[in-house]
C-alpha cells in the first residue's frame, strides 16, 4: 500500500473518533439542559403553590385576629362546643 493512503485512512479515522466524541458529548449536554429546564419549570410551579399558601394563611392569620372569626373557625375545624351546647355534626 502507498504511505499516502494510510495517511489518509488514519487522518479519516481520527476525524471520525473526534465527530464521534463531539456528537456524545453534545447530546449529552442536551440531556442535561432539558433536565435543568423542567426542573426550574417544577420549581416555579411549587414557588408559585407556595406563595399562594403564604397568601391564604396570612389572610387566615389576619381573620384569626378577631375573636368572632375565631369561634367560628374552632366550631367548623375542631367541632368546639360551649358548655351546656349540644352540636349534631352532618357530613354530606
Amino acid at each position: 500500500m502507498d504511505r499516502s493512503k494510510i495517511t489518509k485512512r488514519v487522518w479519516l479515522c481520527l476525524t471520525a473518533v473526534v465527530f464521534v466524541y463531539t456528537a456524545v458529548v453534545i447530546v449529552r449536554n442536551l440531556m442535561t439542559i432539558i433536565r435543568v429546564n423542567y426542573r426550574i419549570s417544577e420549581m416555579e410551579d411549587q414557588r408559585d403553590m407556595y406563595q399562594a399558601r403564604i397568601t391564604e394563611d396570612s389572610t387566615m392569620l389576619e381573620h384569626l385576629k378577631y375573636d368572632e372569626y375565631l369561634e367560628q373557625y374552632a366550631r367548623e375545624k375542631f367541632h368546639m362546643q360551649r358548655p351546656n351546647e349540644y352540636i349534631y355534626i352532618i357530613e354530606e
